[in-house]
């Protein structure tokens, strides 16, 4: 399988060493050109391009940009993907979005509506930059950590769940996409290292958000 990864920075990097470990074929892009991930290639053993040619070149997406800038990217690049979208929605960093802070929606909900075609995963947006290499561990480990997906499409929930055992993780699914506001920022299910148990609670756990940063304590 190839993988394309659009954004090339912790998280994206992350995604693409872990990538490149379990035998796939990865591609990371920007917004900037590839001119500006030499380095990157040269220590991750990936390719690099632009964000069309990842898409092009990709039979799975992982997408990994601030969310405030999910408009720019090239709609009819992305049409039949399966995309798996990691992005958080950050005011501060972002911009307000009122129908996010309405909760009319989310995130992944938003992105679905602007890829028109895409096949739209929630997925890898629940766990830090650090954690993502770190984490990983073999089936079976009795420190196996999951992690959540979301997703309106059986087949693209299939592949996002293989992809997460291959890179170490298990995997709780909970639900359509509209069920993805169970583990975005600050939600109890957010960042949080928990086995599928653990996770299974969390996300269905409807009470306070957790305190502002307290996933990075």
């Amino acid at each position: 399988m190839r993988i394309g990864i659009i954004g090339a920075g912790f998280i994206g990097r992350a995604l693409a060493e872990l990538g490149v470990k379990n035998g796939y074929e990865v591609m990371l892009s920007n917004s900037r050109g590839p001119h500006t991930l030499t380095s990157t290639m040269i220590s991750l053993g990936c390719r690099i391009g632009s964000v069309e040619q990842a898409a092009g070149f990709a039979d799975l997406l992982l997408l990994a940009i601030p969310f405030g800038r999910y408009r720019e990217l090239p709609a009819q690049a992305f049409a039949g993907k399966i995309v798996l979208d990691a992005n958080n929605y950050y005011p501060q960093r972002d911009g307000q979005f009122a129908e996010l802070d309405s909760q009319a929606t989310t995130t992944s909900e938003l992105l679905a509506q602007h890829l028109q075609g895409a096949r739209v995963v929630k997925a890898f947006n629940a766990i830090l930059e650090r954690d993502l290499v770190a984490d990983a561990r073999p089936a079976g480990a009795a420190d196996r950590r999951a992690l959540p997906i979301a997703g309106d499409d059986a087949q693209a929930k299939q592949a996002a769940a293989e992809l997460h055992e291959r890179f170490g993780y298990d995997v709780v699914d909970a639900g359509p996409l509209a069920e993805g506001w169970r583990f975005e920022r600050a939600r109890p299910a957010y960042c949080r290292r928990l086995d599928s148990a653990g996770l299974r609670a969390a996300l269905a756990d409807t009470g306070p958000n957790q305190a502002e940063g307290a996933w990075r304590s």
